[in-house]
C-alpha cells in the first residue's frame, strides 16, 4: 500500500507546469542572450561614434585656436602698418608744406625727416635718380635748393604711393577678418553640434550599460531558475521510476 501511495504522489506532481517553466526559461534565456548581444553591439558602435565626434570637436577647437592666434598676429601687424603709414604720410605733408614755404631747413631737424629718410632707403618704390634727390634733400645737402619743386613732386608721389599701399592693406585686412569671422562661425556651429551629439551619445551609452547590466542579472536569475527546475524534474523522474520498480 505504501509503495502504491508513493507512486501516486509522484504522479500527482505538476509535471506539465514544471516542463512549461523549463521551456519558458529556455526561451527567455535565448531572447535575453540575443538582446544583450544586440545592445552590446549598439553600445560599442555608439562608443566608437562618440570617440569620432570627440576627436572632431577637438580638431575644430584646435583650428579655431590656431586661426585666432594668426588673426591676432595679422591684426596687430595691420594696426602697426596703419600707424606707421599715417605717421609717414603726415611727415610727407609736413615736408611739402615746409618746402613750399621755403622752410625746409626747420623740417629737416624733425623726427619726421629721419622717418622719411629710412622709408626712402628701405621701402619706397621710385627711380634711383628720384631716390638720390630725395635722400640728398633729407640729408640737408646744399644741392636741395634748386630742386625744391622736384623734391615736392617726389614727396607727393611718395605720399600717393603710401596712401594706395595703406588702402590695399586695409582692404586685405578687412577681407582677412571677414574670412576669419566666417570660419569661426562655421567652426563654432560644428563644435556645438559635436557637443550636442557627444552629450546625447554619452547619455545613450550610460542607458545601454544599465540595460545590459539589468538583463545580465535577469539572465543569471533565469539560468539559476532553469537549473533548479531541471534538477527538480530529474528528481521527480527518478522518484517515479523508483516507485514503479517497487510496485
Amino acid at each position: 500500500t505504501t509503495e502504491i501511495y508513493t507512486l501516486s504522489l509522484h504522479d500527482a506532481l505538476p509535471i506539465s507546469t514544471l516542463d512549461q517553466n523549463i521551456a519558458d526559461s529556455e526561451a527567455k534565456i535565448e531572447a535575453l542572450d540575443s538582446t544583450i548581444k544586440e545592445l552590446s553591439e549598439k553600445k560599442a558602435a555608439t562608443e566608437a561614434a562618440l570617440k569620432e565626434h570627440t576627436a572632431s570637436r577637438a580638431e575644430a577647437k584646435e583650428a579655431m585656436s590656431k586661426a585666432t592666434a594668426l588673426r591676432d598676429t595679422e591684426s596687430k601687424a595691420a594696426l602697426k602698418f596703419k600707424s606707421d603709414s599715417d605717421v609717414n604720410i603726415s611727415a610727407i605733408a609736413a615736408a611739402v608744406k615746409a618746402i613750399e614755404k621755403g622752410m625746409a631747413g626747420s623740417f629737416l631737424q624733425t623726427s619726421g625727416a629721419n622717418m622719411l629718410r629710412q622709408y626712402a632707403m628701405e621701402r619706397a618704390t621710385m627711380s634711383d635718380s628720384d631716390r638720390q634727390a630725395l635722400l640728398s634733400f633729407l640729408s640737408g645737402s646744399s644741392d636741395y635748393a634748386p630742386k625744391s619743386g622736384q623734391i615736392a613732386g617726389i614727396l607727393k608721389e611718395l605720399s600717393d604711393e603710401m596712401a594706395a599701399t595703406l588702402s590695399d592693406a586695409q582692404k586685405e585686412e578687412a577681407e582677412a577678418k571677414a574670412t576669419y569671422d566666417q570660419m569661426m562661425a562655421a567652426k563654432t556651429k560644428e563644435v556645438n553640434a559635436c557637443t550636442a551629439t557627444i552629450e546625447a551619445k554619452t547619455k545613450l551609452i550610460g542607458e545601454l550599460g544599465v540595460s545590459i547590466a539589468q538583463m545580465k542579472n535577469e539572465l543569471t536569475d533565469t539560468e539559476e531558475a532553469l537549473i533548479a527546475d531541471q534538477k527538480l524534474s530529474q528528481e521527480i523522474e527518478i522518484g517515479r521510476a523508483s516507485c514503479r520498480e517497487r510496485v
